[in-house]
């Protein structure tokens, strides 16, 4: 395969590397309108951004052809992380190796001696990031002074992170005359603002579609009670055994925790987060190019620059800031042409949420219920079947053993062993406590507490309240088990539950500390009796004391009632506001405040 308008040499690197015809945004870079010219390019994840530059800056980097001899670099590329910054070097390094450019790489956590050294042998090429460059610059191992072309990559993300002053900073370095390319999945107002103090007559490129954020990923909606959000990502995992697994979680320590469970649930996995050095980054994706590791639980620090071939599951176990975060989070997988998945795990009160992050990128997701055990044996079987009828070539040790095999076990039980081998090496599922369909039963009772203690929360089912979720949010917060709570009574705006007589006083010191994450707003107190017998206490004890506001616990932040300030017990509905009996009524004007 022969491209035109490209140097012979870099056309013979994209034919060894399997390249039959450049992507829409690398052949919109080289036409003859883009030659020479400051670009500012717009390119869904995926596409092939870092080829698309590397081969717009050819005639900047090449002489002729061949490379140039000129002590300073020629091309400095800015990356936002570390990750991207040595993704691009390793994409260039083949795209240039036959015409021999050297490249050198400078960015945090690194050996900046080292980083030193090899400025310092002439290389063609500067891959960085803002931080260690400026550095450089300024201890003056980094000359550009002969710069020809510098180029942004994702610099609608290092705006974001804080890097306009490093960016200005190199770029007031450089030449006038260089060529500035911006490379980014999204162009929002300050690049736009960036462009025209560092371009001239700059040429627009965009190769992103304007009806969905990205064609060749398949979005996925789950919705789950809080407590099962890791169960479901066991399952969503087991059912899909995708080659490669990312799992996005916000925080570091949401990596550590479930990073943990997945290993001690038998599952291949590596972490990735801010916490770790350069050199466990290194080998926790060179564990997942390797297949040594199937699934690597992460931060948003590998939402960019991180480019695994095989990967096709992206699970969001906890949501992203907004759409853009979804979108480059997501776009790890689907990449040069491939299909890929993207999973949202959605607690049950983040629901509109996630709808309305969703109409934002212009994204069609299917909502389906979460995979239960059944749906991943039947997976199994399927699988199963179809790895054990593939054809294989059987050698004459395997005949033998075979045969030995069939002397002492029928052939039925030395299929059933086969079988029962093979789903040894798979991490069980796991039982939910419901499929996400947020059906609801009303009560859950359980016979022999008629002496049981009641306790009253301030959730009900104007919160999204479910016994199936309640019931180890009660286990949790009390430090009891299933076996001491009764009955669990769900009204409009409060939910009662009954704990047996000997369990109730650990019970109420327990839920007297505060909740940890998402249970932290739900308030735990004793009530007055029964439920109907604590209403009748609450009617009584509200016209003997009608100057006092009746006390509520905290408001319950998820579900519906997540509308602002309120009297901590049920959302107000337009139009009414609690009276000082405790009782609504309707009133003119807005909702109190």
């Amino acid at each position: 395969m022969t491209f035109e308008n490209l140097p012979a040499l870099l056309g013979e690197a994209l034919t060894a590397r399997g390249y039959t015809a450049l992507t829409p945004v690398q052949s919109a870079v080289i036409a003859e309108d883009a030659d020479n010219r400051d670009l500012i390019v717009s390119a869904q994840t995926g596409s092939g951004k870092t080829v698309a530059f590397g081969l717009a800056m050819a005639p900047q980097v090449l002489d002729g052809g061949l490379v140039s001899l000129a002590r300073e670099p020629a091309a400095l590329i800015i990356a936002p992380t570390r990750e991207l910054a040595l993704q691009v070097s390793r994409e260039l390094m083949w795209l240039y190796g036959k015409a021999g450019v050297r490249i050198a790489t400078c960015v945090g956590g690194m050996d900046a001696s080292k980083e030193r050294r090899n400025l310092a042998t002439g290389p063609q090429i500067v891959v960085g990031t803002p931080g260690r460059l400026r550095d450089h610059l300024e201890r003056g191992a980094l000359d550009l002074s002969a710069l020809k072309v510098a180029v942004l990559d994702e610099a609608d993300e290092m705006l974001d992170m804080g890097f306009r002053e490093e960016l200005e900073d190199i770029l007031n370095a450089t030449p006038e005359d260089r060529r500035t390319l911006l490379f980014s999945a999204t162009m929002p107002k300050p690049i736009v603002a960036l462009a025209k103090r560092y371009q001239n007559d700059a040429l627009r490129i965009s190769t992103i579609g304007e009806d969905r954020g990205h064609g060749d990923i398949s979005y996925q909606v789950v919705t789950v009670a809080p407590p099962d959000i890791e169960n479901a990502v066991v399952n969503l995992l087991r059912l899909h055994e995708a080659d490669t697994a990312i799992l996005f979680c916000a925080t570091r320590e949401s990596v550590r925790h479930l990073y943990s469970k997945l290993t001690n649930r038998g599952f291949n996995a590596v972490a990735l987060s801010g916490e770790h050095s350069q050199s466990e980054r290194n080998q926790a994706l060179q564990a997942l190019r390797d297949r040594r590791a199937r699934v690597c639980v992460a931060t948003d620090v590998a939402a960019r620059g991180i480019d695994l071939p095989n990967l096709s599951l992206v699970i969001h176990v906890e949501l992203p800031r907004d759409a853009e975060g979804l979108q480059h989070r997501s776009g790890r997988t689907g990449r040069a042409g491939k299909k890929g998945t993207a999973v949202l795990v959605v607690p049950y009160q983040r629901r509109k949420r996630v709808e309305s992050m969703l109409r934002g990128a212009r994204i069609e997701a299917e909502w389906i219920k979460v995979p239960t055990a059944e749906d991943i044996r039947a997976k199994d079987h399927e699988r199963l079947l179809e790895t054990l009828l593939a054809p294989v070539e059987i050698d004459e040790d395997d005949r033998s053993l075979g045969a030995k095999l069939l002397e002492t076990m029928s052939a039925e039980d030395v299929a059933a062993a086969l079988v029962r081998a093979h789903r040894a090496k798979m991490p069980a599922p796991e039982e939910m406590l419901d499929d996400g369909s947020g059906e609801r039963t009303r009560e859950h009772h359980r016979a022999g507490f008629d002496d049981s203690v009641w306790f009253k929360l301030n959730i009900g089912r104007r919160n999204n309240a479910d016994p199936k979720w309640i019931l180890p949010l009660l286990c949790r917060r009390g430090g009891v088990t299933r076996n001491d709570i009764g009955a669990i009574r769900i009204a409009a705006d409060e939910t009662y539950v009954g704990i047996s007589a000997a369990a109730a006083r650990h019970f109420a010191k327990s839920v007297a500390k505060p909740g940890h994450d998402e249970d932290n707003d739900v308030a735990i107190i004793e009530a007055e009796g029964p439920p109907r017998q604590a209403a009748r206490e609450n009617k009584r004890k509200g016209r003997a004391n009608e100057a006092t506001p009746r006390h509520s616990p905290r408001p319950f932040k998820g579900g519906r009632g997540d509308d602002g300030p309120n009297d901590g017990q049920r959302p107000f509905r337009k139009g009414k506001a609690p009276s000082k009996h405790g009782v609504k009524h309707k009133t003119k004007g807005n909702r109190p405040r």
